[in-house]
């Protein structure tokens, strides 16, 4: 097995996790959904948590598909015209990124958050 065929199988398993990690958040979230709607939880608060937990898979889920095309880019073929996809590619998901991310917090990934955190929670 040569260093290529390596790196090509590790970027296809890394698609994979992206694409399972994908799915299987589905499935769990719609899951978990269905278990609360028939356990009498309220609608609104249902569908948040179901919103904010798809979104969730799906952010984790690019970002291990961003790692499969580095890899296979960058230690496969690194031509201009590969690299120059790959950078097409990269902002496209991290766009959806932070419109996911936007979407669930209710602000860009570079603003502070609002809420006190965890730790000044506990001291005070």
């Amino acid at each position: 097995m040569d260093f290529l065929h390596l790196v090509e199988t590790a970027g296809q398993l890394v698609d994979f996790a992206g694409v399972a990690a994908i799915v299987l958040g589905i499935v769990l979230v719609t899951g978990y959904f269905v278990y609360s709607l028939l356990h009498k939880t309220p609608l609104d608060e249902a569908y948040e948590r179901y919103r904010r937990g798809l979104g969730r898979a799906l952010l984790l889920g690019l970002e291990f598909l961003v790692a499969a095309d580095i890899i296979r880019t960058v230690a496969v073929s690194p031509t201009f015209q590969n690299v120059a996809v790959l950078a097409l590619i990269v902002v496209v998901r991290t766009f959806l990124s932070w419109s996911l991310e936007l979407e669930l917090s209710g602000r860009w990934p570079w603003q502070r958050s609002t809420l006190p955190s965890k730790q000044e929670q506990e001291s005070s």
